[in-house]
C-alpha cells in the first residue's frame, strides 16, 4: 500500500480515517504490477515481466538470428559453415521449447543406409539387397 499510495496505511481503515469504500477503489485500481494484483490472477513476477511488447521483441530479435543464420549458411563457405546450428530460441513463460529432431535417416556410414528407418516413415517394408 506504500508503494502505490503514499503516506496511507492500513490502520487508517481500523481508526475510521478511511472508509472500506476507499480500500475497495484502491484495490481495484491497482496496477498489474503490484504483488496484489498478480496474487489474485495467481502469476509470478517473472511471467509478468514478460508483457506483450516484450513479447513481440523477443519475436523479432528470434526471426533476425534465424536470418542471419539461413544468410551464413547459405551464403558461406560449405566447409565452415557445415558445423553451425541455428540459434536456440529466447526462453520465455508460456512458450515451450523446440524439440530435438528425433527421425534423422542417414545414409551410409556406420548407421546403414537407412532403408529400414525410411520403411518404418512411409509404412513399407526396407528393401533389401
Amino acid at each position: 500500500m506504500a508503494r502505490y499510495w503514499p503516506g496511507r496505511s492500513l490502520l487508517e481503515l481500523y481508526r475510521g480515517q478511511m472508509s472500506w469504500r476507499e480500500l475497495r477503489v484502491f484495490l481495484r485500481y491497482l496496477p498489474t504490477d503490484s504483488a496484489t494484483a498478480r496474487s489474485v490472477r495467481g502469476s509470478t513476477a517473472t511471467e509478468d515481466q514478460w508483457t506483450l511488447d516484450r513479447h513481440l521483441l523477443a519475436s523479432a530479435v528470434e526471426a533476425m538470428r534465424e536470418n542471419t543464420f539461413a544468410m551464413v549458411k547459405l551464403h558461406g563457405d560449405p566447409k565452415k559453415t557445415r558445423q553451425l546450428k541455428p540459434p536456440d530460441p529466447i526462453e520465455r513463460p508460456g512458450v515451450e521449447a523446440r524439440k530435438q529432431k528425433s527421425n534423422v535417416i542417414r545414409f551410409g556410414g556406420r548407421h546403414g543406409s537407412g532403408a529400414a528407418q525410411l520403411a518404418g516413415v512411409f509404412g513399407g517394408r526396407a528393401a533389401t539387397q
